[in-house]
């Protein structure tokens, strides 16, 4: 079999872009934005240091202080530019690789590394944040995200949601039960598939015979393709989606059109499935790149700007590190807690046997 090594690299015709990976600005007769250049070097440091607290987080996985991690490497753009659509009453409902997105809903990244270094079950309260915890069962939180939207439909909030899953989510069943709850009651939701090519080992072309995109139509609301390694097209593209979902106009299907750089988790090995020419070609539309020669192109930003976020991102990078290491073992019965609002007798029985369980053991505690 002959392989393309540059296969899903190349535009597709009907693809929503803003800024070439040249750095050139280009206009879009629907999603036109206008950032000064200040948003676009605050838009340029998000994406640095995202990628910052992603290279640290697999560099503590690779030395055995994670049990694992979802790299995010390639697929910035579409997470920052689309968390910067949200307003602070939006309610985000991510998988467990949206790292640039709880970056912006201000959750700390020890939270994330905690998840992942199994110090904790959860880390943050999604109503500080607007931020939900991670899910692990994939497109499980689609549904989620539409029953939340339902509600805020029903208490009248100026509010949206926005649910973010990937390619191979599309084939799973919550995800189509979401879209028919969604299209039927007309929720206010967003839904954002980072399309990256892959589902672990799977290829889209093995996933899907038509774009992800126009899936929605046959459900009943409009789907849309964005470059997803431009940040300027989805942050236009999510920003209007979301102002229609608030004006009552239901939800929309925005598939962003990006590619995981790295492996699936650090538990993969995409070597074995997919050829070094491929990523090579992926590398040229590199997100972060693009807003770098866009800044030069137009003399918004000169090298000490860049020193100086660079600068920042390996401080942020130490402390992340050094906190993550300093991170305290969990007690054995805090699994318990948190799991209902109220108290339940069943889980009481199951805490005690537990405890008296560990306390069975010398030098157990209860």
């Amino acid at each position: 079999m002959t392989v393309d090594a540059s296969r899903g690299a190349e535009a597709p015709p009907e693809l929503v872009q803003l800024l070439t990976p040249e750095g050139e600005r280009v206009e879009h007769p629907d999603y036109d934005i206008d950032l000064t250049p200040e948003e676009v070097r605050e838009l340029y440091r998000d994406l640095v240091l995202v990628r910052r607290i992603d290279m640290e987080a697999v560099a503590l996985q690779r030395q055995g202080e994670l049990g694992i991690w979802a790299s995010l490497l390639g697929q910035e753009a579409a997470q920052i530019g689309s968390a910067r659509a949200l307003a602070d009453s939006d309610m985000a409902f991510p998988t467990y690789r949206e790292h640039g997105v709880a970056w912006c809903r201000g959750v700390d990244p020890l939270y994330l590394l905690g998840l992942f270094r199994g110090v904790s079950n959860g880390g943050w309260d999604p109503a500080d944040h607007n931020f939900h915890l991670y899910t692990i069962v994939i497109g499980a939180q689609a549904l989620h995200a539409v029953g939340y939207a339902m509600g805020v439909q029903r208490d009248g909030a100026d509010a949206a949601t926005i649910v973010y899953f990937g390619d191979g989510a599309t084939s799973q069943g919550d995800v189509n039960e979401a879209f028919i709850w969604a299209s039927v009651f007309n929720a206010p939701v967003v839904f954002f598939c980072q399309n990256n090519q892959w589902a672990i080992s799977e290829p889209l072309e093995k996933q899907s015979r038509i774009p992800l995109y126009r899936r929605a139509s046959g459900f009943g609301f409009p789907g849309i393709r964005v470059d997803g390694n431009d940040v300027f097209a989805c942050l236009a593209v999510t920003r209007q989606a979301l102002r229609n979902a608030r004006e009552g106009q239901g939800p929309t299907l925005i598939e962003a059109f990006t590619y995981r750089m790295g492996a699936h988790t650090t538990s993969d090995d995409p070597t074995r499935y997919r050829v070094a020419g491929e990523l090579e070609a992926w590398k040229l539309k590199d997100p972060i790149e693009r807003v770098k020669a866009y800044l030069f192109r137009n003399q918004h930003a000169d090298q000490d700007f860049f020193d100086a976020v660079d600068a920042e991102a390996g401080r942020l990078g130490r402390e992340v590190r050094k906190r993550c290491l300093e991170l305290p073992d969990p007690n054995p019965l805090d699994i318990f807690e948190h799991v209902y609002a109220e108290p339940n007798a069943l889980l009481a029985e199951e805490r005690e046997q537990f405890a008296a369980y560990l306390a069975s053991f010398e030098g157990g505690e209860s």
